[in-house]
């Protein structure tokens, strides 16, 4: 399978909330392709045994980093950069994608709120920040992919401090792309990750045990992932086993049809549009 030309064996990827979930396995698949991988998450057991697992993926420990960061702290993420490249030299894949949720409720926790915002904006922003100056300077085919969510675009009420997150996450990433494309022999792509329901810690940390039916393994975003990357597509949305590309699609207009045609925002959970969204969806 052809790949985006940073994917290639003896490069260097750096995932940060790869202890588990999507990152973990991103930062297994990276491995398997033969290229030399940094996982980057808080510190504890589940950091080196993840390690161990990705460097048992790439039949070499020398090829594998773990670094204990704290993606909301710009001097954690400094040194994550300063650790890599004195380790392998060159960072070809950064992938932002450390994140946290829930208690985000408007009225919430201002603590709370802090928390989200500086793990799962801040830490995109701040990875993209220290990364990406001397991912241009290398002259060599680099790729940054920031893992946004649905909720940021069609942003359902509840969790809204995710969601402001995810949405401040899409609009950086929108941004950095198109600065990307007019800086002078820049050859980085920049991607927005948009997974669907996926088993992983968030669904583990709602008292769910086992994967529901609807939702995709870790592993199936990354298959969905890779092909993306080689097409060079920026939005990479994910169906899962219960939502297809159509119903995205639908949700997503609407979504912004609120503004065009000046319906009541988050209408699609407004009882008197309730009938009208539901003959959009049924086509």
């Amino acid at each position: 399978m052809a790949q985006h030309p940073a994917l290639t064996s003896n490069r260097v990827a750096v995932i940060t909330g790869a202890a588990s979930g999507i990152g973990f396995a991103a930062a297994k698949r990276f491995a398997e392709l033969g290229m030399k991988v940094c996982l980057a998450d808080l510190p504890g057991e589940a950091l080196q045994r993840s390690a161990e697992e990705v460097a048992g993926a790439s039949g070499s420990a020398d090829n594998v980093l773990a670094v204990a960061a704290d993606v909301s702290r710009r001097d954690d993420i400094e040194r994550l950069k300063d650790q890599v490249l004195s380790a392998f030299g060159e960072v070809a894949v950064l992938m932002n994608n450390a994140g946290t949720e829930g208690g985000g409720q408007i009225f919430g926790d201002p603590q709370r709120w802090h928390a989200i915002l500086d793990t799962n904006l801040w830490g995109v922003i701040n990875g993209v920040q220290a990364f990406a100056p001397a991912m241009i300077a290398q002259k060599s085919p680099c790729a940054i992919i920031n893992t946004g969510s649905k909720q940021g675009i069609t942003t359902p009420p509840g969790d809204t401090a995710y969601n402001v997150s995810k949405a401040g996450v899409k609009v950086f990433t929108e941004a950095l792309a198109h600065e990307l494309r007019n800086t002078p022999e820049a050859q980085v792509t920049a991607h927005l990750l948009i997974p669907g329901f996926v088993y992983t810690g968030f669904t583990k940390a709602r008292g769910v045990t086992e994967k529901p039916a609807g939702a995709w393994a870790p592993e199936q975003v990354i298959d969905f992932l890779l092909p993306a990357l080689e097409r060079g597509d920026f939005y990479v949305l994910c169906p899962d086993n219960e939502t297809t590309r159509d119903i995205d699609e639908k949700r997503i207009r609407w979504a912004a049809e609120d503004i065009t045609e000046n319906r009541p925002p988050l209408s699609r959970w407004h009882p008197d549009y309730k009938d009208a969204f539901a003959q959009v969806m049924k086509g």
